[in-house]
């Protein structure tokens, strides 16, 4: 089957995506298979690096997961009951009625979302729950904040996809035809050097669209401020709040 043209904003440093991304709580996956009819097929749809495969696959007997990108796919590590694919969301070559759950992890405001929820309701079992989710920029609880603010995001502002937009609105008003079902808050807590953060700051499609169109070095100046205002701490936590809708194709 081939892939339709997307919007590819992450291949060239796929590598670094799998490796700078930080990990999706534990409960979100149990939160999912606890509302699935059956825990015996999963989605993890627009996969990337197979963050959320892995975590699918703790709690699914079986795990389709599939990307657009082959160069996502190809960085993806092998995950026992897990069979990767390309392909795009909104055309899969999976049979009618196949999952009784899918999965879509920091992506849904990147799909043709028409084409994509048809798509999602050809290949769910009724009664099959679909979870979308993404998060929001990190937050730390010091002054770093304020200065990251001022160095980072004003260079960035100029690059960032429209589509971004739609995940930092929390995703409010997005269609989402589904029965909803409620959900707890869940966020994400990581513990980061300067260095790990600058990695994965620099998988932000923002980031990816200001290097491009400024050069490599664009930011090594605000980055060099960043060490300073960083002090002597080893690692800071970050907190970054995540947005979840949940729904249910039809009844059991």
């Amino acid at each position: 089957m081939s892939v339709m043209r997307f919007a590819d904003h992450f291949s060239e440093k796929s590598h670094q995506y799998a490796r700078a991304r930080p990990r999706y709580p534990e409960a979100v996956y149990a939160f999912v298979a606890a509302q699935a009819p059956a825990t015996e097929r999963a989605w993890d749809c627009a996969s990337g690096n197979g963050q959320a495969a892995e975590g699918l696959a703790r709690h699914f007997r079986q795990v389709e997961a599939t990307d657009a990108s082959g160069e996502q796919i190809r960085n993806a590590a092998p995950i026992e009951r897990v069979r990767f694919s390309v392909q795009a969301a909104e055309e899969t070559d999976f049979a009618v009625s196949s999952f009784d759950a899918i999965c879509v992890a920091q992506a849904l405001h990147w799909l043709d979302l028409d084409r994509f929820y048809a798509e999602a309701r050809r290949v769910l079992k009724r009664g099959g729950v679909i979870a979308a989710w993404g998060y929001d920029r990190m937050r730390t609880s010091d002054l770093f904040q304020a200065r990251f603010d001022e160095e980072i995001l004003p260079r960035l502002k100029p690059y960032w996809p429209a589509q971004n937009r739609l995940l930092w609105s929390g995703y409010e008003g997005i269609p989402f035809p589904f029965e909803r079902i409620a959900a707890p808050a869940f966020e994400m807590r990581v513990q980061w050097t300067l260095q790990q953060l600058r990695a994965y700051v620099e998988t932000w499609s923002g980031t990816r669209g200001c290097l491009a169109a400024l050069g490599a070095d664009a930011l090594d100046a605000a980055w060099s401020a960043l060490q300073v205002a960083w002090g002597g701490a080893r690692e800071r936590e970050f907190v970054m709040p995540m947005h979840f809708l949940c729904g249910r194709h039809g009844s059991r």
